[in-house]
């Protein structure tokens, strides 16, 4: 799928299901994976080059870690719509023995997820891991990350941003979700982030810039950071979105991180995405 108005359709079937989904069990997190929806369906139905079916090692094809475990319901519903398991398993989100758990775990061996990403920080470094081990076996494929703005707290991630950057892992595309906002409010009243475009800079990455709701934009700005691997820099790109983007009411505050709808918000919110591609 290319087609940009197949794109935005996919997305808001994605956003429906996302509100769904965490609606029926009051519990998990809306605002972050509405404000992402756009670029991981870019990602799964445009970007990345996969393979039919799963495979955790990902030879010879591009692969993708949530680090922001926490906006599961986005994952698992462009998962689910993009082949790896049926769509009808979004109604068992975060239910008892439910291979969809409230963070992305590998017990379930669901398809699609080769890391556990409760716990936040880590993502990058796995990806710096499998980046490396791909140019070990002359794998030309690319490996992408997803992040939170929030989660760049996390000392771990400036450890392994310097990390990639003084080892040139240059198969990397990483993508930081700057809706600026984080669980306990404005990012900048919880911990400032400064200029980040200097920061990544200066720990040797080659950054990118785009707006994460467009998604013209997004196919615009992965094709470039894309064409710009391979040359001794790894790559970030910093997505601008607004948290709960496509719902009025839940765009541009904290308030939604991690608060489910009631019914009629749920109705509300349902009216403003129109079913696209069927509900589960």
């Amino acid at each position: 799928m290319s087609n940009i108005q197949q794109l935005q359709q996919f997305a808001t079937q994605v956003r429906r299901d996302i509100l769904r989904m965490v609606h029926a069990v009051n519990s998990g997190h809306p605002g972050g994976s509405l404000g992402a929806a756009d670029f991981l369906t870019a990602l799964y139905q445009s970007v990345m080059e996969r393979k039919p079916g799963f495979d955790m090692m990902g030879k010879n094809e591009d692969v993708f870690y949530l680090s922001n475990g926490h906006i599961s319901p986005l994952f698992y519903s462009v998962l689910a719509r993009s082949g790896y398991f049926p769509v009808s398993e979004l109604s068992t989100f975060r239910k008892i023995n439910s291979r969809l758990q409230g963070h992305p775990t590998t017990a379930e061996h669901l398809p699609g997820i080769r890391i556990a990403s409760g716990s936040l920080g880590q993502g990058l470094s796995v990806a710096i891991g499998h980046a490396q081990a791909k140019k070990l076996d002359g794998d030309r494929q690319l490996v992408f990350t997803l992040h939170g703005d929030g989660e760049l707290d996390e000392g771990q991630i400036w450890e392994a941003a310097l990390y990639a950057g003084a080892k040139k892992v240059d198969n990397l595309i990483a993508t930081v979700d700057y809706n600026k906002q984080q669980i306990d409010g404005p990012i900048q009243l919880v911990m400032d982030l400064g200029d980040l475009r200097a920061k990544w800079e200066a720990f040797g990455w080659k950054v990118f810039e785009m707006q994460g709701n467009d998604m013209v934009d997004i196919i615009k700005v992965m094709a470039e950071a894309k064409a710009a691997t391979f040359q001794q820099k790894p790559i970030i790109i910093l997505m601008h979105t607004q948290m709960g983007a496509g719902v009025d009411f839940m765009m541009g505050t904290h308030k939604w991180h991690g608060q489910a709808p009631n019914d009629q918000q749920l109705q509300n919110a349902l009216t403003q995405l129109p079913e696209t591609l069927g509900d589960y």
